[in-house]
């Protein structure tokens, strides 16, 4: 008998899993972390429609492109939205990572 459950994997064949996720609980960090993926992506197709000529390959990349252009902006929309909203009441009064006792339960 064999699994038929689907298992998310990456191209090369590695399954996935919660090491994926770059969540620092920090909210400026996270976000930051975010605009630079982007920017890095967005490179990459700036890379490949530098030498790619066929149109039928280079539209879907500029879509691509495009979008995490988009992407970018709203991630940056989200950090200076967080930015001011760091000097409100208990608003970023810990960070998760370091402070783990936070997440502790009361005994």
């Amino acid at each position: 008998m064999f699994a038929a459950a689907l298992w998310p994997q990456a191209a090369a064949g590695v399954p996935f899993t919660a090491l994926e996720f770059q969540s620092k609980g920090d909210a400026i960090a996270d976000l930051t972390e975010d605009l630079a993926a982007e920017q890095k992506a967005r490179t990459v197709y700036d890379n490949l429609l530098r030498v790619i000529e066929d149109p039928e390959v280079r539209e879907p990349l500029k879509f691509l492109r495009s979008r995490e252009i988009v992407h970018f902006q709203r991630f940056g929309e989200a950090l200076e939205r967080t930015k001011e909203k760091l000097d409100a009441k208990d608003f970023y009064y810990f960070n998760p990572e370091f402070d783990k006792e936070m997440f502790r339960a009361e005994k």
